[in-house]
């Protein structure tokens, strides 16, 4: 992990964080809180009792329930996460003045010292007026990478162009005039309407509450997306900070499932390079078929893996029942849930096959890992593309689950020759991030004007 010896400050200097209760959005907000905690501010998170973040693994914060407070939700991680969003995330509104009084409540204590700020995740887009009304600076986390974030402020105008509505396949392998790097298939397979789809809607109202907020904290470092730097900042001119999170502290504290650690042994007894890693993230599901698909492919492929089957990651299917007996044979091990970037900074590791969120595609750069991209929606297409044809450090798996393409794609990244020239560009990029951690480089100096700025505001709001 990075050295963190240069900035600190008193310990009676406190922020307020407010994550997203789902697991990419919780990772890389306790990750950051982790790093300001290292730097000596004093650190408040207010959380969802919907997936609450397990407060035993961070003695040294203080947590605080807030919105959703139903005592029958407690153990909700089960819980349908699509309901949820409906009846929280997409109405804001109602939300105002629950967060209002209790920001309030602990604006108005002082045992746990001065607050500076508030640091709320992007998509929290109604913090913004609480936080204006009340005086208190709100810096924001943006969870996803700075070339989706343009894409997004972007959506009104692809709306306008008919690119959503696009269903012809003769067309959608073109290219995107307004961003050249992507197809017109990869805007397709964002999963949107159109701007008024509630999702877009949500969308614009984070950017447009990005646009006023005190300051905007990606998880990202500046060699990765360099090319997208200037239009961030004509787009978003505010302060901005890149930080690599996952250079700094783990994210496996955070997890809100049960970590399975019996993989470690086995990695160890593999030769260096020659497993590939397969995980598919905490939300998205794929039908029975779409399983047996895969698990041909990594079986033909003859490739050792280490395989992630997150339970109701099968339609369905509660594991691994759909899959028929003996077919996955001696060649890899299946397991619920792993401490992810352990596994990827492992030697043992040659390759990760992913769906491309931006916390696991970061995860992998970070560890100069490869990447088989096979994206579901969202900012998902939007990484794969930028991973494949920007960075050049993964392929893209673009048609789907066959397992003929599969087998291809994995002794593609695993055996040949162009397998190889992705790794020596993943170890590039790796050395690259490394660097920037030094004094006097980019995340480095990021990390630092950070703490700068959150330590110069004066709060003095309206308690």
């Amino acid at each position: 992990m990075a050295d963190q010896t240069r900035t600190s400050v008193n310990r009676n200097q406190r922020i307020i964080l407010f994550p997203i209760p789902f697991q990419g959005h919780i990772n890389p907000m306790l990750q950051l809180a982790n790093i300001l905690y290292s730097k000596g501010f004093n650190i408040t998170i207010l959380h969802t009792n919907f997936n609450a973040p397990k407060a035993s693994n961070y003695p040294h914060f203080t947590f605080q329930s807030i919105l959703d407070n139903d005592p029958e939700n407690k153990s909700s991680v089960s819980r349908d996460i699509h309901t949820f969003a409906q009846n929280l995330l997409f109405k804001q509104d109602g939300a105002e003045l629950a967060f209002r009084e209790e920001l309030k409540l602990l604006l108005s204590s002082r045992n746990d010292g001065h607050v500076l700020c508030l640091i709320t995740d992007a998509l929290w887009h109604f913090t913004q007026s609480v936080a204006d009304s009340l005086n208190l600076p709100r810096l924001v986390l943006r969870t996803s990478s700075l070339f989706c974030t343009i894409v997004y402020a972007s959506i009104p105008v692809l709306d306008d162009l008919g690119y959503f509505k696009l269903s012809d396949n003769n067309h959608l392998e073109k290219l995107v005039p307004e961003f050249p790097v992507l197809k017109l298939k990869d805007i397709v397979k964002m999963g949107l309407k159109g701007k008024k789809d509630p999702v877009a809607e949500l969308i614009g109202n984070m950017v447009k509450n990005m646009k006023t907020s005190s300051g905007i904290i990606w998880n990202s470092f500046k060699e990765l997306e360099e090319s997208e730097i200037e239009t961030i900042l004509d787009k978003f001119p505010v302060p901005n900070f890149l930080i690599p999170f996952p250079k700094y502290i783990t994210a496996a504290s955070s997890s809100l499932l049960e970590l399975d650690r019996t993989c470690f042994p086995w990695l160890d007894q593999q030769p260096p390079n020659s497993v590939l890693y397969v995980s598919f993230g905490s939300i998205g599901q794929v039908e029975v078929k779409d399983h047996l698909e895969i698990a041909h492919g990594l079986v033909d492929s003859k490739q050792p893996f280490l395989w992630v089957v997150r339970p109701g990651f099968v339609n369905g299917s509660t594991w691994l029942e759909a899959l028929p007996d003996g077919l996955m044979g001696e060649g890899g091990r299946v397991v619920k849930w792993v401490p992810q970037q352990e596994v990827l900074a492992h030697k043992a590791i040659g390759a990760f096959w992913t769906h491309s969120g931006w916390n696991s595609t970061l995860e992998s750069v970070c560890e100069g890992v490869p990447m088989i991209c096979s994206p579901f929606r969202s900012d998902q297409p939007l990484d794969a593309r930028y991973v494949s044809d920007v960075s050049k450090v993964g392929v893209y798996l673009e048609n789907g689950w066959q397992r003929d393409e599969i087998a291809n794609a994995i002794r593609k990244i695993m055996t040949n020759k162009v397998g190889e020239e992705i790794r020596e560009r993943s170890k590039a990029l790796k050395q690259k991030l490394d660097a920037s951690l030094d004094k006097g480089g980019s995340s480095y100096e990021s990390l630092e004007s950070l703490v700068t700025y959150i330590s110069n505001f004066n709060f003095g709001g309206i308690i």
